[in-house]
């Protein structure tokens, strides 16, 4: 996995995103207190759940590589 040049930026905007993508389609509210892997990884289910993306093989599913797949996201965005 080839780390993105601006990589935390783009998490942040994947964040955002996934946030108001979740709220728009009235799945989730997401509270102050809820962390960003805590985030990270509902919007990645939610988001292969909806085959906007492409699922990682299980035994690969890491917050690294999560984090890595909504940073490319997020990047087509």
């Amino acid at each position: 996995m080839k780390k993105l040049k601006n990589e935390k930026e783009l998490i942040k905007k994947a964040i955002a995103l996934g946030v108001e993508y979740g709220e728009k389609r009235g799945v989730v509210e997401f509270e102050p207190t809820d962390s960003a892997h805590e985030k990270c990884e509902y919007i990645y289910r939610l988001l292969v759940h909806d085959k906007v993306i492409q699922p990682l093989p299980e035994d690969q599913v890491s917050q690294k590589s999560i984090q890595h797949k909504l940073a490319i996201w997020a990047s087509k965005q």
